[in-house]
C-alpha cells in the first residue's frame, strides 16, 4: 500500500508475512553508517569497541566487526560470540563486576587483550589463576572516580557503585602491583554514564579519565599502556533531544586524543560504543490483534510488548516517555492518541501511551523505532512464556533470519518434570 515503510526497498508487510510477528528488524546500512560516520572523523588512534551488551546478536556483531569494530564483552557467551564473529582475542576486553572463575579462566585461555578488574577480590582471584598457569594476566583497573559526569541519562561513577574500585582506595594501595605478581597492569578503565548527547561532556569525560589514569599509573608504578575512556554516547529517542553530530564530537575529542598520543605514543586509547552503534538500526515490529475503547481511551492490543522491549517502558526514567512509533504497513489520516499494549497480563505492558497514530485496525503493523539496542536481551522474554521474538537483518537488500523465535518446545525442553509425590 502507499505510504508503507520499507527497509532497503523491502516493505515491512513483506517482512512481517515472511518471518511472522513480533520481530526485530535491523538495517545493516544503518549499522555501517553509525560506525563509519564517527570512525571517519575521529583520530585513528582512538579504537572503537562494540559493547555486545547493547545487542549480542551474532550477525550484528559480525557486521560491525567487518567495518572495524573491536569487542567489549561481559559474559562467557558474549566472549564466544565475539570470537565467532571473527574478532581477534587481542581486540577483546572483558568487563563486569561479578565475573566467575570460569570466565576469568576463559579470558586467560583465549588470550583476550585485557580483563577489566572491578574489585580487590577479583584482582586476587585472577592473580591466583595466572600464577597457577605460569602466565601474567593482562589487567585494566576499573576505577570509580571521585568526580561524576553531568549530562548522562544514568550515572555510572562518582558515587557508591558495584562497578570499579573507588579512586581513593586505589591511591591508598601503592604496592598493589607489587603484591600481585601474576598480573600485568596495563592501564585504567572508567565508565561515567550513559545516553550522553553533549559532545562537550564526552570530551571532558575523556580528558578527566586520562588525567586520572596518568596519576594512578604514577602512584602505583606501572607503565601506562592503555586507557579506556568508557563511552556512553547516546541516541535521541524523545522530543527535544537531538542526535550527536559526529563532526562536533570529533572536533572536541580529537585534541584530547592528540595530547594523549604525544604523551604516550605507544599506548592504546579505547572508546566503548553500544547503544550509539546499534540503537538507530532496529525496529520492533508488532501486529495489532484487537482495538478497543476503555473509559474514552483507545487501545491497540498487539502481539508483542514489554516482554520483548522493556526499554520502551522507560525503566530508570522518572517520567514515562514514548520511543518513536509508527504505523508501518500503510499511511493513514486522523491521527490521535492510542495506548499501544502487548499480550501480557499486567497494566505495565504498555509500550506506548497516548501515542499519536492514525486510526488503527486489526492486522496493522505498529513499529517501535530506534530499537536496535537493549531489546529482547534486556527484557523478560519468558514472562507468560511467550519466548524470544524473531530477529532479522536486512543487508545488501536481502533479509535474513538471524535468530529464530522461540517455540513451545524450546521453552519446555530445558524443564525437568518432577511428578508430585503422593502423601
Amino acid at each position: 500500500m502507499t505510504g508503507e515503510t520499507t527497509i532497503q526497498g523491502i516493505p515491512m508487510s513483506e517482512l512481517a508475512d515472511r518471518f511472522g510477528t513480533p520481530l526485530y528488524v535491523y538495517d545493516g546500512d544503518s549499522l555501517r553508517e553509525q560506525y563509519q560516520g564517527l570512525r571517519d572523523r575521529l583520530d585513528p588512534a582512538l579504537e572503537m569497541f562494540y559493547s555486545l551488551k547493547a545487542n549480542p546478536n551474532l550477525a550484528v556483531c559480525a557486521l560491525l566487526h567487518s567495518v572495524g569494530a573491536r569487542a567489549e564483552v561481559s559474559s562467557m557467551t558474549e566472549l564466544r560470540t565475539a570470537l565467532m564473529a571473527g574478532v581477534a582475542p587481542g581486540n577483546i576486553i572483558f568487563l563486569g563486576p561479578g565475573k566467575s572463575r570460569a570466565e576469568l579462566e576463559a579470558c586467560l585461555d583465549e588470550g583476550v587483550y585485557a580483563v577489566v578488574c572491578e574489585s580487590f577480590g577479583e584482582l586476587g582471584l585472577l592473580d591466583e589463576l595466572a600464577r597457577e598457569r605460569g602466565v601474567e594476566a593482562p589487567v585494566m583497573l576499573r576505577v570509580n572516580p571521585t568526580f561524576a559526569v553531568k549530562g548522562s541519562g544514568l550515572t555510572m561513577g562518582g558515587k557508591a557503585r558495584q562497578f570499579g574500585i573507588d579512586e581513593l582506595r586505589l591511591f591508598d594501595e601503592p604496592d598493589l602491583v607489587k603484591n600481585h605478581p601474576g598480573l600485568r597492569v596495563l592501564g585504567v578503565h572508567a565508565y561515567m554514564g550513559t545516553r550522553i548527547l553533549d559532545p562537550g561532556v564526552i570530551a571532558e569525560n575523556a580528558r578527566r579519565i586520562i588525567d586520572l589514569a596518568e596519576r594512578l599509573a604514577e602512584r602505583l608504578d606501572f607503565p601506562l599502556e592503555v586507557v579506556d575512556v568508557g563511552g556512553g554516547l547516546g541516541v535521541a529517542y524523545f522530543p527535544n533531544e537531538s542526535d550527536l553530530d559526529p563532526r562536533a564530537v570529533a572536533e572536541l575529542l580529537n585534541p584530547v586524543i592528540e595530547r594523549f598520543r604525544a604523551a604516550h605514543p605507544q599506548a592504546r586509547l579505547l572508546l566503548e560504543l553500544g547503544r550509539y552503534l546499534a540503537g538507530p538500526s532496529g525496529t520492533y515490529v508488532t501486529r495489532v490483534r484487537y482495538v478497543k475503547t476503555s473509559m474514552d481511551e483507545r487501545f491497540a492490543v498487539t502481539d508483542g510488548g514489554t516482554n520483548h522491549h522493556m526499554a520502551a517502558v522507560g525503566i530508570g526514567s522518572f517520567v514515562k516517555r514514548n520511543f518513536p512509533m509508527r504505523l508501518l504497513n500503510r499511511s493513514g489520516d486522523d491521527a490521535g492518541p492510542w495506548n499501544v499494549t502487548g499480550p501480557l497480563c499486567t497494566p505495565n505492558d504498555t509500550v506506548g501511551r497516548n501515542v499519536e497514530l492514525p486510526e488503527l485496525q486489526p492486522g496493522d503493523l505498529v513499529g517501535v523505532l530506534r530499537s536496535g539496542a537493549y531489546g529482547p536481551s534486556a527484557s523478560p522474554v519468558l514472562f507468560l512464556s511467550h519466548g524470544h521474538p524473531a530477529e532479522v537483518l536486512v543487508d545488501g537488500g536481502v533479509a535474513r533470519l538471524v535468530r529464530r523465535r522461540d517455540t513451545v518446545e524450546d521453552l519446555l525442553g530445558p524443564q525437568i518434570f518432577a511428578p508430585a509425590t503422593q502423601p
